[in-house]
């Protein structure tokens, strides 16, 4: 059983100073190299067999530098994949939801200034059906773990992963955000199955 999360929503890594500096590091990257890191990833994600076999797949709307996920969720809806995007849940706001999203979605921006589409009956998706979830990250290591913004929504979200196969997790992120150190999870943390990045990628799933 997972240790219950802790209320404070920080990270485990005892290195405040890191997140900072690695959130730095991704918002220096210029606008040209944002879009060709993007680009990149898209293709090594695009004909990796753990996407070619998942359906309902999670996406994120970038910020702050995050690598942006955008031609992925155009090509899933072009392939016929059932497409969702996190939401901040209307009545318990350190939680997110799932909602199912289309070209036509309307968005509208939240707390945070992310665009998130409204959470309309019929269209919020029970985690665990989702066989595939793409996480944005501030930093990672080598072994899959992930540093976030420290809020922790990712994972309170899914703090019932312990254990399961699925959803698949995969945390995308720019070269530059490897984490030079090993961080250090807290019990609560949940670890990726696998990192990617546009030049390279490793994990536990097959390689992208």
């Amino acid at each position: 059983m997972p240790a219950a999360y802790q209320p404070t929503g920080q990270s485990g890594t005892k290195n405040p100073s890191l997140r900072k500096q690695l959130r730095q590091r991704r918002r220096q990257l210029d606008h040209f190299t944002q879009r060709h890191n993007a680009i990149r990833l898209t293709h090594r994600i695009n004909r990796s067999l753990t996407w070619r076999g998942s359906r309902r797949i999670a996406f994120y709307q970038a910020i702050d530098g995050e690598i942006d996920p955008a031609g992925l969720l155009k090509k899933a809806w072009v392939q016929g994949k059932i497409c969702y995007l996190p939401v901040l849940h209307p009545f318990h706001p350190h939680r997110l939801v799932f909602v199912r999203v289309s070209r036509h979605s309307r968005l509208h921006r939240n707390r945070w200034g992310i665009a998130e589409p409204v959470p309309a009956v019929g269209r919020v998706a029970s985690i665990k059906s989702l066989d595939l979830i793409l996480v944005p990250l501030v930093g990672f290591d080598r072994q899959g773990h992930r540093l976030g913004m420290g809020k922790g929504f990712y994972d309170r979200a899914l703090s019932f992963r312990a254990g399961r196969r699925f959803p698949r997790l995969i945390g995308l992120g720019h070269m530059c955000q490897e984490s030079g150190e090993t961080l250090r999870p807290a019990p609560w943390d949940v670890r990726m199955d696998q990192i990617a990045t546009p030049r390279w990628s490793f994990g536990r799933l097959w390689p992208l």
